[in-house]
């Protein structure tokens, strides 16, 4: 992978590639602490749920930096302020919420003052770091079967290396297959209407060598009837526990075109996108940035832990 979307700077800072000027520039940004990080995702220089809470956890660390030498009680009060300051970034990716409290409970249950505390959180946030590359490792052996020699496959938004720690999502058996030497063609699906596909998944698949298509939006209906994609892949923000999900807006319409022509449509994504707490996808909410595709357009779950087909049950 030619692809890195975040790193730790040798100051200690949280490097991220600043999405915003791809595809014309490839531009780095070191992130000094937790409101540039907040900002970085609010602004979408960084973007996809799991890169979002790896950023958030990072930005932890980077913002609790000067406060080392701090009493424990000083060193959690802030924490907590910096805590609450990056869930509000980005309320869509539970990713977000996750790793947050997953840092949080770090740090409540560790004794000894802001030091220790902060050396433990440097740890954990790279281990939450490794623990994605590892993750999207999976999701793509996990998916591999489903991307034969000759695929044609279409995908929407951006769910790759951009989007996580690693070689992605949605793009993981993808990257999986093009290493293993199959022929691939993939069609992406433009994004409106921040473009993430033209901007960032065209530009990603193009630089590892992926053979890409970028289409409108509104061709990908001609596409299936004319029988030229054979499976659809994309990502989530959000899972309930029923299966509906929150994706990029557009996700859903797409699904409903891939069962109507019967074309086989995944959704690739951590288990820790799974919202225990939503038994469905209901919403009273408008946000045009996002839409809700129902469980019963989804032909399987591509995850850490397996793929996952009907009947779900309550696995």
């Amino acid at each position: 992978m030619s692809v890195q979307a975040i790193a730790w700077s040798p100051t200690g800072a949280v490097r991220i590639i600043d999405q915003r000027a791809l595809p014309e520039a490839r531009l780095e940004r070191d992130l000094e602490g937790a409101e540039a990080v907040a900002e970085a995702i609010r602004t979408l220089q960084v973007r996809g749920a799991p890169l979002i809470g790896i950023a958030a956890a990072m930005g932890l660390v980077a913002g609790t930096r000067e406060l080392r030498g701090a009493p424990r009680e000083q060193f959690l009060a802030r924490l907590g302020q910096l805590v609450e300051l990056l869930a509000a970034a980005r309320p869509t990716a539970v990713n977000l919420r996750w790793a947050l409290d997953r840092m949080a409970a770090v740090a409540a249950h560790l004794p000894g003052a802001g030091s220790a505390i902060w050396e433990r959180l440097h740890a954990e946030a790279t281990a939450i770091w490794e623990e994605d590359r590892a993750m999207c490792r999976r999701i793509g052996e996990a998916g591999l079967p489903l991307v034969p020699d000759g695929a044609k496959v279409l995908t929407h938004c951006n769910a790759g290396a951009l989007a996580t720690g690693g070689i992605g999502t949605a793009l993981a058996p993808i990257y999986l297959a093009h290493e293993a030497g199959r022929t691939l063609h993939i069609f992406v699906d433009e994004t409106r209407p921040v473009l993430q596909g033209a901007r960032l998944t065209a530009w990603e698949l193009s630089h590892a060598g992926i053979r890409c298509t970028l289409i409108a939006d509104a061709a990908a209906g001609s596409l299936m009837r004319q029988a030229k994609v054979d499976l659809v892949l994309v990502g989530a923000d959000r899972i309930a526990v029923n299966g509906d999900f929150a994706n990029k807006i557009g996700t859903y319409p797409l699904a409903v075109l891939a069962r109507h022509h019967g074309v086989p449509f995944y959704c690739a994504a951590p288990s820790s996108t799974i919202d225990a707490s939503l038994q469905d996808g209901a919403v009273a909410a408008l946000n045009p940035a996002f839409d809700v595709t129902p469980a019963r357009y989804v032909t399987g779950y591509i995850t850490d832990r397996g793929l996952r087909k009907p009947p779900f049950g309550g696995n």
